[in-house]
């Protein structure tokens, strides 16, 4: 069960991610985003923190300037927050992370026609691109997930307490969380801990039932 812990804006912060054993560190450059952070500061984060794999995350940004940061900053992937086109991924020079909002654009096979290696389904919330905080109808979205072919990661909502849960509907790829490791809207050492403990138990508990 991968994790990405998303929102990373200190050094601090991703290094308790790697440790605990987090595989994606995420760095929002949507400047309307309240975790917005600058290639600057992203840059020397990435830098001091190995083995865990850095995703830089836009919201319908210019090809040329995604490149541009993601070469700067050492970013293993890019992730495609917005309502970008095929066209922008395939001029992406990283890997795609392909973000969609289920109940606003999500649709299983628009997801695996998409040129991205991995699909992230998230909340919809009218106005926003995300990082709501606000997990969307799992039961309901479950059976349509299931038909993308992709790796799939579930991001909206995650916490410790509904970790478990999210994975037994879905049996997806991984999970992807930023607000659930908050507390006072910084990332927390503590709660990053606790998440990664409750990932392991939901996935272990998910193979014993396999």
């Amino acid at each position: 069960m991968r994790v990405k812990m998303c929102g990373m804006r200190s050094l601090a912060a991703a290094r308790a991610a790697r440790d605990a054993g987090a595989d994606y560190i995420g760095f929002i450059f949507a400047r309307e985003s309240r975790r917005y952070i600058t290639p600057k500061d992203a840059r020397s984060i990435c830098a001091a923190v190995d083995v865990v794999k850095k995703v830089g995350v836009f919201v319908d940004t210019n090809p040329a300037e995604m490149n541009e940061i993601a070469a700067y900053c050492g970013l293993d992937y890019i992730q495609l927050h917005g309502h970008e086109p095929a066209e922008t991924a395939r001029r992406v020079e990283r890997p795609v992370i392909k973000a969609y909002r289920y109940g606003d654009d999500f649709d299983a096979d628009t997801a695996n026609a998409y040129p991205a290696e991995i699909i992230l389904v998230d909340s919809y919330a009218p106005g926003a691109a995300g990082g709501t905080g606000a997990a969307f109808a799992w039961e309901d979205a479950a059976r349509e997930i299931a038909r993308v072919t992709k790796p799939v990661l579930i991001a909206g909502g995650l916490t410790a307490e509904n970790a478990r849960a999210a994975i037994e509907i879905f049996h997806p790829f991984g999970l992807d969380v930023s607000g659930g490791l908050e507390e006072s809207g910084e990332k927390s050492i503590a709660k990053i801990a606790v998440f990664m403990a409750a990932v392991r138990a939901g996935a272990s508990e998910s193979r014993g039932h396999d």
